[in-house]
Protein backbone atom coordinates (compact mmCIF):
# COMPACT_ATOMS: atom_id res chain seq x y z
CA UNK A 1 0.00 0.00 0.00
CA UNK A 2 1.08 3.46 -0.62
CA UNK A 3 2.27 5.83 2.10
CA UNK A 4 -0.02 7.76 4.06
CA UNK A 5 0.71 11.57 6.01
CA UNK A 6 1.08 11.32 9.55
CA UNK A 7 0.49 13.73 11.87
CA UNK A 8 4.13 15.18 12.66
CA UNK A 9 4.59 15.27 8.85
CA UNK A 10 4.32 18.66 6.37
CA UNK A 11 0.70 19.26 4.64
CA UNK A 12 0.31 17.25 1.49
CA UNK A 13 3.70 15.70 1.64
CA UNK A 14 2.58 13.61 -1.07
CA UNK A 15 -0.17 14.39 -3.94
CA UNK A 16 -2.82 12.18 -5.25
CA UNK A 17 -2.29 11.58 -9.08
CA UNK A 18 -5.76 12.02 -9.78
CA UNK A 19 -5.31 15.96 -8.10
CA UNK A 20 -2.75 16.81 -10.97
CA UNK A 21 -5.19 16.16 -13.84
CA UNK A 22 -7.47 18.22 -11.88
CA UNK A 23 -5.36 21.40 -11.16
CA UNK A 24 -4.14 20.86 -15.20
CA UNK A 25 -7.91 21.16 -16.07
CA UNK A 26 -8.47 23.65 -14.12
CA UNK A 27 -7.20 24.81 -10.61
CA UNK A 28 -10.49 25.92 -9.03
CA UNK A 29 -11.53 22.78 -9.48
CA UNK A 30 -8.47 21.30 -7.73
CA UNK A 31 -9.32 23.22 -5.15
CA UNK A 32 -13.09 22.47 -4.64
CA UNK A 33 -12.35 19.14 -4.74
CA UNK A 34 -9.08 18.11 -2.52
CA UNK A 35 -9.83 21.44 -0.50
CA UNK A 36 -13.79 21.88 -0.33
CA UNK A 37 -14.23 18.03 -0.78
CA UNK A 38 -17.28 18.83 -3.16
CA UNK A 39 -17.86 16.41 -6.16
CA UNK A 40 -21.14 16.01 -7.95
CA UNK A 41 -21.70 13.26 -10.16
CA UNK A 42 -22.65 14.06 -13.60
CA UNK A 43 -23.49 11.66 -17.17
CA UNK A 44 -19.70 12.17 -17.76
CA UNK A 45 -18.78 11.16 -14.13
CA UNK A 46 -21.10 8.47 -14.38
CA UNK A 47 -19.57 6.97 -17.89
CA UNK A 48 -16.42 7.05 -15.91
CA UNK A 49 -17.30 5.39 -13.25
CA UNK A 50 -18.76 2.52 -15.52
CA UNK A 51 -15.57 2.31 -17.86
CA UNK A 52 -13.32 2.18 -14.57
CA UNK A 53 -15.44 -0.97 -12.93
CA UNK A 54 -13.71 -3.35 -15.23
CA UNK A 55 -10.46 -2.36 -14.19
CA UNK A 56 -10.99 -1.47 -10.71
CA UNK A 57 -10.94 -5.22 -8.66
CA UNK A 58 -7.19 -5.59 -8.14
CA UNK A 59 -6.26 -8.15 -9.59
CA UNK A 60 -3.39 -9.89 -11.83
CA UNK A 61 -3.41 -12.19 -14.65
CA UNK A 62 -1.23 -13.41 -17.43
CA UNK A 63 -2.17 -13.42 -21.21
CA UNK A 64 -1.78 -16.24 -23.85
CA UNK A 65 0.99 -14.42 -25.17
CA UNK A 66 2.84 -14.36 -21.95
CA UNK A 67 2.24 -10.35 -20.70
CA UNK A 68 1.13 -10.14 -16.89
CA UNK A 69 -1.69 -7.35 -16.67
CA UNK A 70 -2.15 -5.56 -12.77
CA UNK A 71 -5.40 -3.75 -12.15
CA UNK A 72 -5.88 -1.29 -9.31
CA UNK A 73 -1.91 -1.39 -8.33
CA UNK A 74 -1.10 1.53 -5.67
CA UNK A 75 1.70 3.15 -6.83
CA UNK A 76 3.77 5.98 -5.65
CA UNK A 77 7.58 8.10 -5.47
CA UNK A 78 8.79 9.65 -2.40
CA UNK A 79 11.06 11.98 -4.41
CA UNK A 80 8.15 13.52 -6.54
CA UNK A 81 5.77 13.26 -3.16
CA UNK A 82 3.07 11.64 -5.30
CA UNK A 83 0.57 8.56 -4.73
CA UNK A 84 -2.18 6.75 -6.36
CA UNK A 85 -3.80 3.87 -8.67
CA UNK A 86 -3.03 2.67 -11.93
CA UNK A 87 -6.25 1.86 -13.70
CA UNK A 88 -4.15 -0.90 -15.51
CA UNK A 89 -0.29 -1.91 -15.81
CA UNK A 90 1.22 -4.03 -18.39
CA UNK A 91 4.18 -5.82 -17.37
CA UNK A 92 6.17 -7.21 -21.19
CA UNK A 93 9.60 -7.57 -21.49
CA UNK A 94 10.33 -4.08 -21.23
CA UNK A 95 9.19 -3.79 -18.31
CA UNK A 96 6.00 -2.11 -16.94
CA UNK A 97 3.71 0.41 -19.04
CA UNK A 98 0.65 2.22 -17.16
CA UNK A 99 -2.79 2.53 -19.12
CA UNK A 100 -4.85 5.19 -18.09
CA UNK A 101 -8.47 4.30 -19.36
CA UNK A 102 -10.95 7.16 -19.97
CA UNK A 103 -14.33 7.12 -20.68
CA UNK A 104 -14.43 10.14 -23.37
CA UNK A 105 -11.78 11.08 -26.05
CA UNK A 106 -8.29 12.12 -26.23
CA UNK A 107 -5.85 15.27 -27.10
CA UNK A 108 -2.23 15.36 -27.39
CA UNK A 109 -0.85 17.40 -24.70
CA UNK A 110 -3.85 17.01 -22.83
CA UNK A 111 -3.95 16.99 -18.41
CA UNK A 112 -4.17 13.23 -18.68
CA UNK A 113 -0.37 13.07 -19.84
CA UNK A 114 0.38 14.76 -16.55
CA UNK A 115 -1.44 11.94 -15.21
CA UNK A 116 0.31 9.47 -17.01
CA UNK A 117 3.66 10.76 -16.82
CA UNK A 118 3.17 10.68 -12.97
CA UNK A 119 2.16 6.93 -12.94
CA UNK A 120 5.30 6.53 -15.00
CA UNK A 121 7.73 7.95 -12.87
CA UNK A 122 6.56 5.89 -9.95
CA UNK A 123 6.95 3.30 -12.04
CA UNK A 124 10.35 3.94 -12.64
CA UNK A 125 11.75 4.30 -9.14
CA UNK A 126 9.40 1.33 -7.41
CA UNK A 127 10.25 -1.14 -10.23
CA UNK A 128 13.90 0.77 -11.40
CA UNK A 129 13.23 -0.12 -14.71
CA UNK A 130 13.30 2.82 -17.82
CA UNK A 131 9.34 2.90 -18.40
CA UNK A 132 9.77 5.76 -21.49
CA UNK A 133 6.08 5.58 -22.11
CA UNK A 134 2.24 5.16 -20.38
CA UNK A 135 -0.70 4.59 -22.50
CA UNK A 136 -4.38 6.33 -22.70
CA UNK A 137 -6.99 4.43 -23.64
CA UNK A 138 -9.82 6.74 -24.98
CA UNK A 139 -13.15 4.62 -24.44
CA UNK A 140 -14.99 7.02 -26.54
CA UNK A 141 -13.22 5.78 -29.71
CA UNK A 142 -11.48 3.18 -27.92
CA UNK A 143 -8.03 3.63 -29.50
CA UNK A 144 -5.10 3.20 -27.19
CA UNK A 145 -2.20 6.69 -27.25
CA UNK A 146 0.77 5.68 -26.26
CA UNK A 147 2.10 9.19 -24.15
CA UNK A 148 6.24 9.50 -24.04
CA UNK A 149 7.33 10.67 -20.71
CA UNK A 150 10.71 12.68 -21.68
CA UNK A 151 12.51 15.23 -20.26
CA UNK A 152 10.47 18.03 -21.53
CA UNK A 153 6.89 16.52 -20.11
CA UNK A 154 8.59 15.33 -16.33
CA UNK A 155 9.61 19.42 -16.18
CA UNK A 156 6.21 20.31 -16.49
CA UNK A 157 4.97 17.56 -13.98
CA UNK A 158 7.42 18.47 -11.67
CA UNK A 159 6.01 22.08 -12.03
CA UNK A 160 2.46 21.69 -12.05
CA UNK A 161 3.22 19.55 -8.60
CA UNK A 162 4.80 22.29 -6.88
CA UNK A 163 2.45 24.43 -7.96
CA UNK A 164 -0.44 22.29 -6.80
CA UNK A 165 1.40 21.24 -3.54
CA UNK A 166 1.41 25.27 -3.00
CA UNK A 167 -2.15 25.74 -3.90
CA UNK A 168 -2.98 23.49 -1.29
CA UNK A 169 -1.17 24.24 1.23
CA UNK A 170 -2.06 27.40 1.41
CA UNK A 171 -5.91 26.23 1.35
CA UNK A 172 -7.34 29.23 -1.10
CA UNK A 173 -9.58 28.40 -3.39
CA UNK A 174 -8.64 30.12 -7.09
CA UNK A 175 -11.11 32.05 -8.21
CA UNK A 176 -13.74 31.31 -11.01
CA UNK A 177 -12.73 31.96 -14.52
CA UNK A 178 -15.99 31.04 -16.62
CA UNK A 179 -14.72 29.89 -19.46
CA UNK A 180 -15.76 26.83 -22.16
CA UNK A 181 -13.95 24.71 -19.85
CA UNK A 182 -17.24 25.37 -17.58
CA UNK A 183 -19.50 23.23 -20.09
CA UNK A 184 -18.15 19.92 -19.66
CA UNK A 185 -17.44 20.38 -15.58
CA UNK A 186 -19.93 18.19 -12.87
CA UNK A 187 -19.23 21.03 -10.76
CA UNK A 188 -20.21 23.87 -12.39
CA UNK A 189 -23.64 23.88 -9.86
CA UNK A 190 -21.38 24.39 -6.81
CA UNK A 191 -18.60 26.30 -8.54
CA UNK A 192 -21.32 28.93 -9.96
CA UNK A 193 -18.38 30.19 -12.15
CA UNK A 194 -20.66 33.44 -13.34
CA UNK A 195 -20.99 34.22 -10.04
CA UNK A 196 -17.57 34.10 -8.73
CA UNK A 197 -15.81 35.42 -12.01
CA UNK A 198 -13.79 38.51 -12.14
CA UNK A 199 -12.75 40.45 -15.83
CA UNK A 200 -9.26 39.63 -15.25
CA UNK A 201 -9.63 36.52 -12.71
CA UNK A 202 -6.72 34.40 -14.23
CA UNK A 203 -3.72 34.53 -15.99
CA UNK A 204 -3.60 30.83 -16.12
CA UNK A 205 -3.55 28.90 -19.54
CA UNK A 206 -5.17 25.37 -18.90
CA UNK A 207 -4.05 22.12 -20.89
CA UNK A 208 -6.71 20.65 -22.91
CA UNK A 209 -8.71 17.40 -20.93
CA UNK A 210 -10.41 16.38 -23.84
CA UNK A 211 -13.86 15.62 -22.42
CA UNK A 212 -14.82 15.78 -18.36
CA UNK A 213 -14.01 11.80 -16.98
CA UNK A 214 -11.94 10.32 -14.85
Amino acid sequence: MYPVERADEPAWSSIPIAAIEHYAYCPRQAALIHLERYFEDSAETARGQIAHSAVDRGDSRTSRSGQRRWTALPVWDDDLGVHGICDVVEFGADGPVPVEHKSGSYRPGSAADLQVAAQVLCLRGMFDAPVPKGIVFAGKHRRRHEVTVDDSLGNRLRETVTELREMLRSEVVPEAVNDSRCDRCSLRTGCMPEANVRPSASLFTPLPLGEWDD
